[in-house]
């Protein structure tokens, strides 16, 4: 069986999909793009989940978001994935290389990137299949007003970027 999103001479295909809330706190999202290998264009999958109200109550806890994220893993093999809020994307956003994985409550990263090191409580590490590995700060709710968990992000990344995880993403033949 081939690649679940092949690179097409057409180019990307993008698809996205609404959990039909009309409150902007409580709805959720995705959209995709698959099979755009240029500098222009590339693969993500991105999830928009509520902040507020009983759909955010359900799903903002790392057991679902980490399973979320190694679904997805597993499902489209993308080179790597990231859950995080918006105000910690902005603050990472300034010490981040273009095109190179953030960091984020929990991360993926493909088996191609590299051996993923030993990590700093609390943060733990967890294989995904064969396909790469899965990486969650803290169990409890990252939050960007929480020192310590800006902190342990900074840690985790440059450990990442030291073992040589963090490199940006090259377009694909």
């Amino acid at each position: 069986m081939g690649d679940v999103c092949p690179s097409s001479p057409a180019g990307a295909f993008p698809f996205s999909s609404w959990n039909g809330v009309l409150d902007d706190r409580d709805a959720s999202s995705f959209d995709a793009t698959c099979g755009g290998y240029s500098a222009r264009v590339s693969n993500f999958w991105l999830f928009d989940l509520p902040i507020q109200g009983s759909n955010a109550g359900r799903v903002l806890t790392w057991q679902p978001l980490a399973g979320l994220l190694r679904a997805t893993a597993i499902a489209w093999e993308p080179d790597w994935g990231v859950v995080m809020s918006h105000a910690h994307r902005d603050m990472a956003e300034s010490r981040r290389v273009p095109k190179s994985p953030y960091i984020g409550w929990a991360t993926y990263l493909a088996r191609q990137r590299g051996v993923v090191p030993p990590m700093p409580a609390p943060a733990r590490i967890e294989p995904v299949e064969d396909k790469g590995t899965l990486i969650v700060l803290t169990p409890e709710r990252f939050t960007v007003s929480n020192s310590e968990h800006v902190s342990l992000a900074e840690r985790v990344q440059e450990l990442l970027d030291r073992a040589g995880l963090l490199k940006p993403l090259q377009p694909q033949p």
